[in-house]
């Protein structure tokens, strides 16, 4: 099915809010517990992968902020999955935190507390009504993907409502106050773990690479950021000039012959998979050149897999920082999420390991605060992790101060099947501090204070996390 020029923004949004990294150590995933954690949890506990399970009965008590009462905690979660001109976008992220609540209840809810959740489908262009409906009800939004939340930010901020979000978009969004991801992607930082990778795979590749270009907004946002971090390593693209219609092209040949032409032999792509982008790599084939494909993460996907049977994308090399599904069998972690949501009939895919990740971060974080279950209380919690990896889904990160991983692997396509290629063990990861860069400011789309928090919205009275 063809998607409108809307249908591609949002598409393209979800590209930028997928961190397309690389890092490897051998470290297994344990996650960061805040400081001065001793209340360990009996042996008897649930786990998920190497995180000891944040839910279980108990004896809290107390209607101690909104959405919390004696017995239930409220959440809101959501996605895009209603917009016409793309069904079920990022729909895999609201099945995916239905699926952990029904996990986490099913064990006791938090201390006792059985978890509500309020599923909401901000179908791309409802983001703000979406958040107001959430302001009047619930106590954090959690694992939620909206790519128009930008729009929304202005009303979270000003009802004061936190979030743990799946991903978010807008600069505003990424760098908003009471804002805490499993994932994080800041406008001043980047992971790069698949071009590093990539620079070690092929020697050649800082110098023979060149980046397709779209007229889609989001997609370029995403194409100056890795630009950007491109010459911090010293890398300049080769300006083949491809710059692929938002809307589609009647033709495109042209601009594989123009590849052809330019003597590019590896091309990288910010972009999302659709039907145009994969005419452009048949063309590609039929003009004869070669290049190599260093896409990002976004194009690890069922259409990806489903389209290439004839074998026009083998080599596709795609840089993550989660693990991929086809290594459930060495990590635990993906393999629960998984069945977890097989389970329930959801969608699996990489978002939705994303927002399960910021649910777990979430509900360790509200597991800690017992009884006196406040929005600040959660917030302290949550600025205390500093190495989070959702029990061994991804690459360590660090929410707390809202940073990237500086680790990474890749994988490749071939046929329909995905392959990790990168480090060679399965389950691991390359890591280093080369794997991340600062991003120039005039890339920002916001600007900052001295502690890395968007002033667009900012007011005196916003929840900060609390030290003492």
């Amino acid at each position: 099915m063809k998607v409108d020029k809307i249908g591609r923004l949002a598409v393209g949004a979800l590209a930028v809010a997928l961190v397309t990294a690389s890092c490897s150590s051998s470290r297994s995933g344990d996650d960061g517990v805040s400081s001065g954690d001793s209340d360990a949890k009996p042996a008897a506990a649930t786990a998920f992968g190497t995180l000891p399970s944040p839910c279980g009965p108990g004896d809290a008590k107390g209607k101690t902020d909104q959405g919390v009462t004696d017995d239930a905690i409220t959440i809101g979660f959501g996605d895009d999955r209603g917009f016409p001109s793309a069904p079920g976008l990022s729909k895999e992220m609201g099945d995916a935190v239905a699926a952990m609540v029904d996990w986490c209840n099913e064990q006791g809810g938090i201390n006792g507390r059985k978890i509500k959740g309020n599923q909401y489908d901000a179908a791309y262009m409802q983001s703000a009504k979406v958040m107001q409906e959430s302001c009047k009800q619930d106590f954090f939004l959690v694992g939620q993907g909206f790519a128009m939340d930008e729009a929304a930010e202005q009303h979270r901020v000003a009802c004061k409502l936190p979030t743990v979000a799946g991903f978010t978009v807008g600069p505003n969004a990424a760098m908003g106050p009471m804002k805490y991801e499993a994932v994080p992607y800041p406008v001043d930082m980047m992971n790069i773990g698949g071009l590093r990778i990539a620079e070690k795979l092929f020697p050649d590749f800082k110098k023979k690479t060149d980046i397709l270009l779209s007229t889609s907004p989001a997609v370029s946002a995403g194409t100056t950021k890795i630009t950007g971090a491109m010459k911090e390593i010293g890398m300049e693209p080769m300006k083949c000039g491809v710059r692929l219609n938002d809307k589609g092209e009647s033709s495109y040949m042209p601009f594989a012959e123009k590849i052809k032409d330019c003597g590019a032999k590896y091309l990288w792509s910010s972009d999302s998979p659709d039907p145009g982008q994969f005419s452009l790599l048949e063309s590609i084939e039929r003009s004869g050149a070669e290049p190599k494909y260093v896409f990002e993460a976004t194009w690890y996907s069922q259409a990806v897999s489903k389209w290439n049977t004839a074998g026009t994308g083998d080599g596709l090399h795609i840089g993550m920082i989660f693990q991929p599904l086809e290594n459930a069998a060495a990590v635990p972690a993906v393999k629960q999420y998984t069945d977890l949501v097989t389970a329930k009939k959801g969608k699996v895919a990489l978002l939705g390991m994303q927002a399960t990740s910021s649910f777990l971060l979430w509900a360790q974080s509200a597991d800690k605060c017992g009884s006196d279950l406040t929005r600040q209380c959660v917030i302290n919690e949550l600025s205390k992790v500093h190495e989070w990896t959702g029990g061994g889904l991804h690459a360590p990160t660090d929410p707390g101060n809202n940073k990237p991983a500086s680790c990474g692997l890749m994988v490749k396509l071939t046929g329909t099947k995905y392959e990790q290629i990168h480090p060679k063990n399965t389950g691991e990861f390359e890591c280093g501090p080369e794997f991340t860069v600062k991003i120039d400011k005039a890339n920002w789309g916001t600007k900052l204070n001295e502690d890395r928090i968007s002033t667009k919205f900012l007011t005196d009275d916003v929840i900060k996390p609390q030290t003492s």
